[in-house]
């Protein structure tokens, strides 16, 4: 499937992972394949795949799409991508940190935005963050992540991997879970298992919020203190208790229940209920 495969390049350049990174480079052709499959590509569709490492599912990527912007922090591996992918003229590298990019300089409102990640475990959360709050236009992103972390954000109610990262992404996207990935399909081999997940931009969010800042923040401070009470867990908020109860009566919410038994619609009905409260007062 590929040029050449992700050894045999990191072997030419004599390149050496590196830890600070977080760099596991795929090596299985079925996961790249499966990676590739599931972005549906078209001809239409600008792709901005995070971490390309060196550029073996890049190219792939680059056969099917119009445009496709790499964005590669690690200085080392610049050469590597420019040498291995120069015969592409849909191909642009970028050399950044992609928790510092504005998107918006190179995403266009009437372009199909899809992005590609395989994201090194401890950065997974803020970018997956920034490109959610940040509410840039993209149309899918398909990422290869730590299983855990692929399992609490597809994570329903009333279990321990349910929180504020699967209450965030499932209100901007619906989630699919594409596969497991094995330690053995990377070189080096991770400690952990690994999971492809497909979110699906949805046209507006899930759920009708009246102020986006308060609902997340009511979720933030249900979470914080999970093994709390709502009642207890969302004092931060430093709402008088009559308004709180009042809250919690007409959203129809019993304050005794832990932030993890409630759905994102309650999530909504709650912060709703304290907001308009507190515009009363």
């Amino acid at each position: 499937m590929n040029k050449l495969s992700t050894e045999s390049i990191v072997k030419k350049y004599g390149f050496r992972f590196s830890k600070a990174l977080g760099q596991n480079f795929l090596i299985d052709t079925s996961v790249l394949q499966d990676i590739v499959n599931s972005a549906e590509i078209d001809k239409g569709d600008v792709i901005i795949e995070i971490g390309p490492g060196v550029g073996t599912l890049t190219r792939e990527l680059l056969k099917s799409a119009k445009m496709v912007y790499a964005i590669e922090l690690d200085m080392n591996l610049i050469p590597i991508l420019k040498e291995e992918l120069k015969e592409f003229t849909n191909f642009q590298l970028i050399h950044k940190d992609v928790l510092k990019m504005d998107f918006s300089q190179i995403i266009n409102v009437e372009d199909n935005i899809k992005i590609v990640a395989n994201l090194p475990y401890y950065v997974t959360t803020p970018i997956i963050a920034k490109m959610l709050n940040e509410n840039y236009n993209f149309k899918t992103f398909i990422i290869m992540i730590q299983k855990e972390v692929g399992e609490r954000i597809a994570a329903k109610p009333s279990c321990k991997e349910y929180g504020a990262l699967s209450i965030l992404v499932q209100y901007y996207c619906d989630v699919e879970l594409i596969r497991k990935v094995s330690p053995s399909s990377f070189i080096p081999k991770p400690k952990v298992d690994s999971i492809i997940i497909k979110l699906i931009k949805l046209h507006k969010p899930r759920v009708n919020v009246k102020d986006e800042k308060l609902f997340f923040k009511v979720v933030r401070c249900a979470f914080n203190m999970r093994r709390k009470t709502l009642w207890n867990a969302v004092k931060p908020l430093n709402i008088s208790k009559e308004c709180m109860k009042e809250a919690f009566n007409t959203a129809g919410i019993d304050p005794k229940r832990r932030g993890e038994t409630l759905s994102l619609q309650e999530f909504g009905r709650l912060s709703d209920c304290i907001h308009e409260i507190s515009e009363k007062l």
